[in-house]
């Protein structure tokens, strides 16, 4: 069987290491370089930042540690980007590593379809070749949404991507979109500095979390002095005398040195020749799919961001493995229930399952349970006192966890052994009776769960 993947993003890469483990032929087309948004200009480099920036605000506080530091602590950003960009050509080795290892074919340039059993590519140099396959699998993914009103010009007004490579830290910066990723650079950036003001259309940041989490972090940026407006629109951009000046509802006028629209990602679906192949696209421009992860085509299927489901670099691996499985004869589908998410803010979340709006909304009863970082002996320890942890569960049956949240250092991480117990059906009690090592953050968990069930042996009774 031979297979031929558009895309070597976490997607696309994780299917055609999978598919060459199970025996398959497999060529991978990219246009870029491999590892997609995600290594290059998303998820990897942005972590990268931010580890240099919360690392300057813990040295920031070493007198609180008892270290003595001579001289001032200050940011250099410019060796910052140095190690981003070391850190992501490791990662990249790794992969083309990978790909040699396993017999995997990379031709790098760009691939469109020209019948529903050929691709043809455009290389590099402009000369062309044809690739031919028995199945296909498209992992072309997702760029930063461009809005009219605010063109990109890589200087004022930036995309996600431009804000990756910036070799100053801004004095000042808007952003706009209050979700995930304008508030991880939110985050960053005032960290390292600058003052950041946030503005967002829906009434709260990260408005896909649970509502307290939300919450939470509005008042964490407020004590970081965040400045963040809810409920308005940036209506006019103008860029005069090398400053951005934001006009948003109520006339008000907001000026910084850079502008950063953060409102969302467009599919990569153009240019692909899908009308010459038989797949469709949905209204909003993505890959349609089944639970397999086939497109209207049986022979050809689609994975991560451009089939437009969940946005996440994990997701689309999980859905390339589905795809290759289906292909190589297996029967898989998708499962979205136990998904989990992380926003690497400061203080972190890590999210899984039904938020508590959502339960309400779908007339479901349940019960909540709460454990504070506070409350730990290692968040004191460590100096991270930030934090909550929250546990979702049936309110009647067996008591079957729907959710969990967790905000505050490593909730990243730490929302993992909520992930494991809702894959594995467990129980609020089970987890609760599980023993957890001491001192660790973990055991947050576990008392999140005693609260659920009136046990808490760290908290004070209710009343």
């Amino acid at each position: 069987m031979k297979i031929a993947i558009l895309g070597a993003g976490p997607g696309g890469y994780v299917a055609a290491l999978k598919a060459a483990q199970m025996g398959a032929e497999v060529v991978v087309i990219e246009e870029s370089e491999v590892g997609g948004v995600c290594l290059n200009a998303g998820c990897i480099p942005t972590k990268t930042l931010i580890a240099s920036s919360d690392l300057y605000s813990k040295l920031k506080e070493h007198d609180d540690y008892g270290i003595e530091i001579s001289g001032d602590v200050k940011p250099n950003i410019r060796k910052m980007m140095e190690r981003k960009r070391s850190v992501i050509s490791t990662q990249v080795k790794g992969i083309r590593a990978l790909f040699k290892s396993w017999g995997i074919r990379l031709i790098e340039g760009r691939g469109s379809f020209i019948s529903g059993k050929e691709i043809k590519v455009t290389l590099k140099d402009t000369s062309q070749q044809v690739v031919n396959a028995d199945k296909f699998i498209i992992a072309t993914g997702s760029r930063p949404f461009s809005v009219p009103a605010f063109p990109f010009d890589g200087t004022h007004i930036l995309s996600s991507t431009h804000a990756l490579e910036l070799e100053e830290i801004p004095k000042s910066m808007i952003i706009i979109g209050a979700g995930v990723i304008g508030c991880e650079f939110a985050s960053m950036y005032r960290a390292l500095g600058c003052e950041v003001s946030i503005v967002e259309l829906l009434p709260r940041a990260l408005a896909t979390e649970d509502e307290e989490i939300s919450s939470m972090i509005e008042k964490e940026f407020k004590k970081r002095k965040i400045k963040l407006y809810t409920k308005v629109k940036a209506e006019k951009v103008v860029v005069e005398d090398n400053m951005v000046k934001v006009t948003i509802s109520g006339d008000k006028e907001l000026s910084a040195q850079k502008l950063l629209v953060s409102v969302g990602r467009s599919f990569n679906s153009e240019g692909l020749g899908l009308e010459t192949c038989g797949v469709d696209l949905a209204k909003r421009g993505n890959i349609s799919v089944n639970k397999y992860m086939q497109t209207t085509n049986p022979d050809i299927y689609a994975i991560g961001d451009v089939t437009g489901g969940i946005l996440l670099a994990h997701v689309a691996s999980k859905e390339g493995i589905v795809a290759v499985e289906n292909i190589l004869g297996h029967t898989v589908e998708m499962n979205y229930k136990v998904v989990p998410a992380g926003v690497f803010t400061h203080p972190e979340i890590g999210s899984v399952g039904l938020r508590e709006h959502e339960a309400k909304e779908q007339s479901i009863k349940y019960k909540t349970g709460y454990f504070q970082y506070r409350a730990l002996g290692k968040s004191h320890a460590i100096g991270e006192i930030t934090g909550m942890f929250k546990v979702i569960a049936e309110a009647e049956g067996k008591g079957k966890i729907l959710g969990a949240h967790v905000i505050g250092h490593a909730a990243a991480d730490l929302i993992h052994e909520a992930v494991i117990a809702m894959q594995g059906g467990l129980t609020v009690k089970e987890l609760a009776d599980t023993i957890h090592s001491h001192p660790t953050l973990s055991e947050g968990m576990m008392e999140a769960c005693e609260d659920l069930l009136g046990s808490a042996i760290h908290s004070t009774p209710k009343k």
